[in-house]
């Protein structure tokens, strides 16, 4: 073996660099990706923020001089919209209500979807469906 394939075999000049350009993009995408599930679940956080305040909104019974008036459907969609927090550039669904006459419920559904970013690429949109039943006030 000559001396100077000897000397580029045993060199350990740039290394480092190789192998610091190999590792960051990895670990650059990971945090990403890292965030990007953050971003889901405050968005699903809110979700469910808001829907609890409109389940809790739906079962409210204001007296009045002959009984009670339970709120609209459109009382407790707003109240569900003005309660939403965290959600990004996602899609805000119109939150949906269901009556039940029979055993005097209502079915409160929610959705937003949430796409996903992930830097070089769009990933998958994230579909969040909220729902709750809450039995309402004898009216």
């Amino acid at each position: 073996m000559s001396r100077r394939a000897h000397f580029l075999l045993r060199n350990a000049e740039g290394v480092a660099a190789v192998e610091f350009a190999i590792a960051v993009p990895v670990l650059v995408s990971m945090i990403w990706g890292m965030f990007q599930i953050g971003i889901i679940f405050q968005a699903n956080a809110g979700a469910q923020h808001a829907l609890g305040e409109g389940a809790r909104y739906a079962t409210l019974c204001v007296p009045t001089g002959t009984g009670c008036n339970v709120p609209t459907n459109t009382q407790i969609q707003s109240m569900i919209t003005s309660h939403k927090f965290g959600l990004g550039n996602g899609t805000w669904g119109t939150p949906t209500i269901t009556s039940n006459t029979v055993l005097n419920t209502k079915t409160i559904t929610v959705t937003y979807s949430q796409p996903t970013d992930f830097l070089i690429f769009p990933g998958p949109t994230v579909s969040i469906t909220k729902s709750k039943v809450v039995y309402l006030s004898n009216a």
